[in-house]
């Protein structure tokens, strides 16, 4: 049993079969086993953006920050580094992250910050009901697209490989299991730790079909290698019909921005003073 009921009686607006619900209850069960360990979830912060999936704020029952639109890593780097004992989560959709966040989420890989990025990749803006984003396939017909993108996708995990991230892997809806595996080995990790998560999006681009019969687990792959990481991130570049490797594809240990900044030496509560002055400075 655990002290607290961890998902919110507020009312769920999801679509029906919409992939946040697997990543929900997903991080449900982690922070049920974090607080069966004896570890208080006062301690855990989730930082969300803008979108379908920043509702999952209102519907995790532990400290939670809406950022604005993109800017989910430097709220969160803020918070990691005002107190970097606590335990910081992001939750960004691949709009939030990849278009108007893109410079931020560059920046934390290559600072190589101690949080965990958790993207729900449904490759479409599901809330402004269906326009496309840098991973939507070439030829995407959308609101914003209605004869078709004339861009091809981007293929997140080589980017993240290439910006410096020290934990890089990707995940499923429909592979609970994996998934949580792979954000609670992000979250253990000390360093910049991104999983993009294949997440269906039922009413804008329902690609479950597309996904299941392709999607593998790693296997006998070096993750320490960078070098086999980037083989295995160019095997699906969104835009292929080839096989999907999901599981962890690169980690490694480096100092850790929060550890290396010239703060290092304060106490914790001498950071939570220095918060408190600048705030009464700025009211």
């Amino acid at each position: 049993m655990t002290g607290r009921q961890i998902i919110t009686d507020t009312q769920n607006t999801w679509c029906p079969g919409c992939g946040n619900f697997a990543i929900q209850h997903t991080l449900k069960n982690i922070l049920t086993e974090i607080e069966q360990s004896g570890k208080s979830l006062d301690d855990v912060v989730l930082v969300t953006g803008i979108g379908c999936h920043a509702k999952i704020a209102d519907y995790l029952n532990i400290n939670t920050f809406y950022s604005i639109h993109g800017r989910t890593l430097p709220v969160a780097t803020a918070i990691k580094l005002g107190n970097p004992h606590l335990t910081v989560i992001c939750c960004s959709g691949d709009g939030d992250s990849y278009a108007e966040g893109l410079d931020h989420l560059i920046f934390a890989a290559k600072r190589n910050i101690d949080i965990t990025l958790i993207v729900h990749n449904n490759r479409v803006y599901g809330l402004t009901t269906g326009q496309y984003t840098p991973t939507s396939p070439l030829g995407f017909k959308g609101k914003s697209t209605p004869s078709g993108t004339a861009e091809y996708p981007f293929n997140p995990v080589e980017l993240m490989l290439a910006s410096g991230a020290t934990y890089v892997a990707r995940g499923y809806t429909k592979n609970m299991e994996l998934l949580k595996n792979l954000i609670k080995e992000g979250m253990a990790h000390r360093g910049f730790a991104f999983i993009d998560v294949l997440q269906i999006c039922a009413t804008f681009f329902p690609v479950a079909d597309y996904y299941t019969p392709r999607v593998y687990e790693l296997s006998d792959h070096d993750r320490s290698s960078f070098e086999a990481a980037c083989i295995k991130a160019r095997e699906w570049d969104y835009s292929r019909d080839s096989l999907i490797a999901l599981g962890t594809f690169f980690q490694r240990s480096l100092p850790c921005f929060d550890d290396t900044m010239a703060v290092k030496g304060m106490e914790q509560k001498d950071r939570r003073q220095a918060v408190r002055d600048l705030l009464l400075t700025k009211s």
